[in-house]
């Protein structure tokens, strides 16, 4: 088998520049080339692997706060609270929160409070997620790219080998 060349000749051969001009990008792509492993990975386990327990949180109290489930249970909750502090506590006269249902309007205040900066948080962590996915892109494409060189070059030689030999042997009439 051939031996792959050092991570400076490619660098050299297949971006025109030495390693150290290289931008980190250039030289991780170029460090997986000369081991001969993957550039390719799944970016949602890349974040997943970097995520705090908080960021985690976030992320579910977003997917559950912005759901329609969500919406309807929440919905049928207020409901009840209402129906409940006005027409059956209302009409036993002890209602724990009368109209205009100051106490419900208190804890949807706090709900609000507390669930916009979750969902904010969660947005960064998407793009953020997003940042490295294009990241992560730019180098399998450039991986992608440098291989597709590196088989035009072979190609390229292996045309000039055969046409060196077409040219010695003789015409066969």
């Amino acid at each position: 088998m051939k031996e792959v060349p050092s991570v400076e000749k490619l660098a050299i051969d297949l971006l025109g520049k030495s390693l150290d001009q290289l931008e980190a990008e250039e030289a991780k792509v170029l460090h997986h080339i000369h081991h001969v492993q993957r550039t390719s990975r799944d970016v949602g386990d890349i974040v997943d692997e970097q995520a705090t327990f908080g960021q985690r949180l976030s992320d579910k109290v977003a997917a559950v706060g912005g759901s329609w489930k969500f919406i309807m249970v929440f919905a049928a909750v207020l409901l009840g609270w209402m129906l409940l502090n006005s027409q059956i506590l209302g009409k036993l006269g002890t209602p724990f929160d009368p109209y205009p249902f100051i106490f419900l309007n208190l804890i949807l205040s706090t709900v609000a409070a507390i669930q916009a900066p979750i969902i904010m948080m969660s947005q960064n962590r998407q793009s953020a997620k997003d940042r490295i996915a294009a990241a992560h892109d730019y180098e399998v494409n450039l991986r992608a790219e440098l291989e597709i060189l590196r088989l035009h070059a072979k190609i390229d030689a292996l045309l000039d080998i055969i046409e060196r030999e077409s040219v010695r042997a003789p015409s066969v009439s």
